[in-house]
């Protein structure tokens, strides 16, 4: 009869036999020996913007905090106003940034050098708003008509689609594409031949388009309204492609 002992050995013994045949025949599963093409496809397309993003704020400074929300209020009814005037629906204005800050005066040490505690003096009052506009030709003269109202801070403007799904399924067939083209170019200069894909991947990308050079200038409504430049946007897709090797 085999003592406790030697039982406990044979254990040990017999789950260490049982990893390490697994470690191996994982290893072996692993190491597909399948000879393959290795590349990289890049799909870029270039697509008018369709609308715009616009960051505004109205800022006002008072000597309450009191006085300085009532007249910050008073612009924002403005714009707000001013802008669906333009034809901006309220789904598309959205309240970004409130803040109410008091303004220091910070003092001299007093004659004995002692520090003084700084003193307020006013208030600051600041009322993000978020634009989209559908209406591209009609960005310039929300802006003039904005700060004519009121605004005097911001005025940040992304250009962007509303949906680029489309612009963004033909970045991938191009990705396809050019994964293809540099496989088979590959292949040919070293006498081979391309066989079946064996894998393809797209690498995580950002969102926000990047901006092209090419841009014309966006017609405006109003004669005398702010020039505005939409120009192009440009989404990519880069994916990652294995080709098998016909020898």
């Amino acid at each position: 009869m085999m003592s406790s002992a030697n039982f406990r050995r044979f254990i040990l013994l017999t789950a260490t036999i049982a990893v390490l045949g697994v470690s191996l025949l994982t290893q072996a599963d692993s190491k597909d020996l399948t000879p393959r093409i290795l590349v990289i496809g890049v799909g870029r397309v270039d697509v008018a913007p369709d609308m715009a993003i616009l960051t505004l704020t109205v800022t006002r400074e008072a000597a309450t905090a009191r006085a300085a929300l009532d007249a910050n209020s008073r612009a924002m009814s403005d714009v707000l106003a001013a802008l669906e005037t333009q034809g901006i629906d309220k789904r598309d204005l959205q309240t970004s940034n409130f803040s109410i800050q008091p303004k220091y005066l910070h003092r001299r040490p007093n004659s004995a050098g002692e520090h003084q505690p700084p003193k307020i003096v006013g208030y600051t009052v600041r009322n993000g708003l978020t634009v989209r506009v559908r209406d591209i030709s009609n960005l310039g003269a929300i802006l003039d008509k904005s700060v004519t109202l009121g605004v005097n801070e911001g005025g940040n403007i992304e250009f962007t689609s509303d949906d680029p799904t489309v612009a963004i399924a033909q970045a991938r067939s191009r990705a396809v594409r050019d994964a293809i083209a540099k496989a088979n170019t590959l292949a040919e200069a070293a006498g081979l031949k391309v066989g079946k894909v064996l894998e393809i991947s797209e690498q995580p990308s950002f969102s926000s388009p990047m901006r092209r050079g090419r841009s014309e200038m966006a017609m405006s409504k109003v004669a005398d309204a702010v020039p505005i430049a939409a120009g192009e946007n440009t989404y990519e897709v880069t994916i990652n492609a294995s080709f098998s090797i016909d020898q």
